[in-house]
């Protein structure tokens, strides 16, 4: 499992009335094959327009239904393997907010933590990381790598190779690869149309169930205040 590609998908504030956060992530035996072949795939198969943009999301509004559809079967058929995790924004715990202010930085940070222990345990001696670049509000980029780092070493066999990095998605295919299934499960989570389908179609290239984040934590954390009082 030597490399793994990571994109998200929604936004931790409310946005066109989206319900959830997705990081969708993958691994795949040669990560230069899939690269070559989404480009290709790229520029025969999507409009003059289109082909010969940088980047191509899985949300962009001039991509038909039929050619969404048929792209992220391609993708399916690279042998990608999945991993996600996703939360309801509802639940975001306090311990991430500051005066009511949301630390972004942090919360994404531990999401990628989730979502990367969810291929642990490995018996490779490499683990290398590649995600989107964004902003991360209240961290530096170094001490995202470096807190990332400090989860995961101490999971990982002796003497391993770790790596993190923030790439450009417009130039790298396999960060768009990403934005293509963290966008497919986030239509599936959110119930939009072509959401079934996107999810039939991602189906049997899913490691494992998805992980979901900080469920019922303001349900559980009412019970256990109102626990505390009774007693």
């Amino acid at each position: 499992m030597p490399y793994i590609f990571l994109d998200e998908s929604g936004q931790f504030s409310k946005h066109n009335g989206e319900k959830f956060f997705v990081v969708g992530s993958f691994t795949v035996g040669n990560w230069r094959r899939t690269e070559r072949q989404f480009y290709s795939w790229q520029r025969l198969k999507f409009p003059k327009k289109l082909c010969s943009q940088p980047e191509i999301k899985f949300s962009g509004i001039k991509i038909t239904e039929k050619l969404r559809l048929r792209t992220l079967k391609f993708i399916a058929d690279l042998d990608v393997r999945i991993n996600y995790s996703f939360l309801s924004k509802q639940n975001i715990p306090d311990d991430y907010k500051q005066k009511d202010k949301l630390q972004s930085g942090l919360l994404y940070t531990n999401i990628i933590g989730e979502t990367l222990e969810m291929y642990l345990p490995v018996t490779d001696l490499e683990f290398r990381v590649f995600c989107d670049e964004r902003h991360l509000k209240g961290i530096k980029r170094s001490e995202f790598k470096r807190l990332l780092v400090a989860r995961l070493l101490p999971q990982l066999p002796k003497n391993s190779i770790i790596q993190i990095e923030m790439v450009s998605s417009d130039q790298n295919a396999n960060i768009q690869i990403a934005d293509w299934i963290a966008g497919a499960l986030a239509w599936s989570l959110e119930g939009k149309p072509l959401g079934k389908d996107c999810c039939a179609i991602l189906k049997n290239n899913i490691l494992k169930e998805g992980k979901e984040l900080f469920q019922n934590y303001w349900e559980n954390k009412f019970l256990k205040q109102k626990s505390q009082s009774s007693d």
